[in-house]
């Protein structure tokens, strides 16, 4: 019988960490709960979580700073809890290394919706169903099969959703595709984001490598962006 999945739960209102993991263990899912972003990072080795449904205003060190220490160890999909809907709150996780943002209150459907669709996309980092699928560019090599990026012989660390929006796009190279279209691909009709989500990653990928490269990560402006290759 194959593990549970397992879910860590941190807010500061224990009433509200209760009622989510109520929701979660229902559908199946293994949870623990914390109530500081101290406790969140040390119960976290400990726990070895699937996923994490993380608060931002906490006692302590806040949402933000637990997302930043967990990306330091841990590729573990990332969904920021808040009540603060603003694009700047947004903007910040999202370049934390968050997978998604919900904000509150929120219905326990969407809630699940997140969480299933985030694990989807995450799952498919171990999944077996492609094979040899690597892309090679010069001083670039993306595996499907494993989820690695090596750039300059060195593997890099890349988030599941920056790798899939990598992957999405080197496979199609200067081909160009819109904020929405990337959305769709991407995140998946579930998600209810804004374009920006796509700007925040994109700034992120193009972080990680040079800009005197054969290829890049081009904005094709007004319309979207696209893998450009250049010819030699």
């Amino acid at each position: 019988m194959p593990d549970k999945i397992k879910i860590l739960v941190v807010d500061d209102d224990e009433h509200i960490a209760e009622l989510i993991s109520l929701y979660l263990i229902r559908e199946g899912y293994e949870t623990r709960e914390v109530y500081t972003g101290t406790e969140a990072v040390k119960v976290f080795s400990e726990f070895s979580p699937n996923l994490i449904l993380l608060d931002i205003m906490l006692p302590g060190i806040d949402g933000y700073e637990v997302c930043r220490e967990i990306r330091k160890v841990s590729n573990a999909p990332i969904i920021m809890l808040t009540a603060k809907g603003d694009t700047f709150d947004k903007v910040l996780g999202l370049e934390l290394g968050a997978d998604d943002y919900i904000v509150k209150p929120f219905e326990p459907k969407e809630l699940i919706a997140r969480v299933k669709a985030v694990l989807r996309r995450y799952e498919n980092k171990d999944g077996k169903e492609e094979s040899g699928s690597v892309l090679s560019f010069p001083n670039l090599e993306i595996n499907m099969d494993n989820y690695t990026v090596t750039y300059r012989g060195r593997e890099l660390n890349f988030p599941p959703k920056e790798f899939e929006l990598l992957c999405f796009l080197a496979q199609k190279p200067n081909q160009v595709f819109t904020r929405d279209q990337l959305l769709d691909k991407i995140w998946g009709y579930e998600y209810i984001g804004d374009t920006r989500t796509v700007d925040v990653h994109i700034k992120r990928i193009r972080e990680k490598f040079n800009e005197n490269e054969t290829w890049s990560v081009k904005t094709v402006w007004g319309v979207g962006y696209k893998f450009e290759v250049k010819h030699q």
